[in-house]
């Protein structure tokens, strides 16, 4: 089949045959049509009406005019173009295209692993990509496992139905140092311990930049999973092998040798540490990986984001057509939010003042919410990365732009205590027992969540989260001596009789 660009060549001879144009001048117009430049197509209207005078003042463009067409049948050809070139496209192009679309949406549709796995590997030096097509993997049900020095090689892999992560798109670890334990695996086998690994990968790329950033990713969790005790022991561990290397001249037989191989291993010990805590272990994680790969931060805290928010981040899709308009409708819609701040950019407004805007990440998405002056002042304090925060504020939708958030207000995520006060009341309408159990539970502010009992309507109310309390023994007490002691109980959030 013969593919041309027709109607390009057609425009070419429009502005040639009509106006004058020279060959290399009528490209110029191709060129600005195919770019969508539509400033460029607006400056030449005037040359393709009138024509041009170069600066001798001789004629360099006749112009329709010149050439018996009227400005008014001028004009309406020239808009004709206008609109042509707001959808014009290569014809060429669109069939490349379309092969390429049909084959990539073929491979995904059969081989979503594979497909995946080599997507990702193809934007290995761009961390937002990376972390944008992972989450596409949890969308179809992919997990990328975490880095492992036992089965990680240097590009995105399949294991099994599973991607495996890539070593290359670790931070500060080169290709050279790759290469060389991979090749090192595949002659020894798999690593059975970090001093063995120190040991018999021989590599001058293998520094203690490079051992450092494994270890922070959980590269060797697989072999020694206090990642914590590594970080802490790990330089006197090479050091030692390294000065052992240089005592032992060449042909000579250390008494390390002669003795077995626990013996052997037993002379690297590692210090006596506890292990990191999890929000520790995920932050050095994301520090080298440029996200998280064994967990989330925001995990603990899910059923307060699911008490507390009324939307997250991936609630609703802009790019569903049957949802879209209810998408915009959306606009200026009061909403809250949780999750954590993962990057916070600072900007001066036309009044030197200064504005943030910041991402917010929970445990589906991430969105963007710019916050104005007056509030980045009033919680600066809040507005920082890593900190795990609600935010209420208003949608900001615009027709071909994803959403954000203007933020009004910020606060801190308090993990809510596993258990619950249940309040047992004749009648949720009785205000003097309301007014008594507010006085009450405002003299014990605390993390447990406060559970009104109708026993009029046979039905439960959870109060707000500013009634939160401290399941003291005062508190239980004075509840128990105005509403009776069968009427106050304390019961375990994951409790099935709740």
């Amino acid at each position: 089949m013969e593919i041309t660009s027709k109607p390009y060549l057609s425009l070419l001879r429009v502005v040639r045959d009509l106006a004058g144009y020279s060959y290399g001048r009528s490209d110029l117009v191709r060129r600005a049509m195919g770019k969508k430049k539509m400033d460029v197509m607006e400056q030449e209207r005037q040359y393709f009406i009138h024509g041009k005078l170069d600066d001798n003042g001789d004629i360099e463009i006749d112009g329709c005019v010149r050439n018996g067409v009227s400005e008014e049948i001028a004009n309406q050809i020239y808009d004709d173009m206008i609109d042509f070139a707001k959808y014009a496209f290569n014809k060429s192009h669109a069939a490349a295209y379309g092969v390429l679309g049909y084959q990539t949406a073929y491979l995904k549709a059969h081989y979503p692993v594979e497909f995946m796995a080599a997507l990702i590997t193809s934007v290995m030096g761009n961390t937002n990509k990376v972390v944008e097509y992972i989450r596409e993997c949890n969308s179809l049900g992919i997990q990328v496992l975490k880095p492992d020095i036992k089965k990680s090689f240097g590009k995105f892999s399949v294991e099994e139905k599973n991607i495996r992560f890539g070593l290359e798109a670790i931070k500060n670890v080169g290709a050279n140092a790759i290469r060389d334990i991979v090749a090192q695996r595949e002659i020894s086998g798999e690593f059975e311990d970090f001093v063995e690994f120190c040991k018999t990968v021989n590599s001058k790329d293998l520094n203690k930049r490079v051992i450092e950033s494994l270890i922070k990713c959980g590269a060797f969790d697989s072999i020694s999973p206090n990642r914590a005790q590594l970080m802490a022991g790990y330089e006197k561990i090479i050091e030692s092998i390294t000065n052992d290397k240089k005592k032992n001249i060449q042909g000579q037989i250390s008494l390390f040798e002669m003795g077995d191989k626990q013996e052997e291993n037993n002379i690297y010990i590692l210090p006596n540490v506890s292990e990191f805590k999890e929000k520790e272990r995920l932050l050095l994680e994301k520090e080298v990986l440029g996200m998280y790969i064994s967990g989330h931060p925001l995990s603990q805290y899910e059923r307060e984001l699911k008490l507390n928010t009324n939307m997250n981040n991936f609630i609703l899709s802009k790019n569903e057509e049957e949802d879209y308009e209810k998408f915009l409708k959306m606009d200026n819609k009061d909403v809250i939010i949780g999750g954590i701040i993962i990057s916070k950019t600072i900007k001066t407004t036309k009044r030197n003042d200064i504005m943030a805007f910041i991402e917010v990440e929970d445990l589906d998405g991430s969105i963007e919410v710019i916050v104005f002056p007056r509030i980045l002042q009033k919680y600066s304090d809040i507005i920082m990365e890593d900190k795990i925060i609600y935010i209420k504020g208003n949608m900001s939708i615009k027709e071909g732009e994803n959403a954000k958030i203007i933020a009004n207000k910020f606060e801190e995520i308090t993990k809510i205590d596993d258990r619950e006060l249940w309040v047992k009341l004749n009648d949720i309408e009785d205000n003097e027992q309301l007014y008594k159990l507010k006085k009450i539970l405002n003299k014990h502010k605390g993390n447990s969540l406060v559970c009104l009992y109708c026993q009029k309507s046979k039905k439960a109310f959870k109060a707000e989260k500013n009634c939160m309390v401290d399941l003291n023994e005062e508190l239980i007490n004075e509840l128990q001596e105005f509403f009776g002691v069968q009427n106050i109980k304390i019961k375990n959030i994951s409790s099935k009789n709740i």
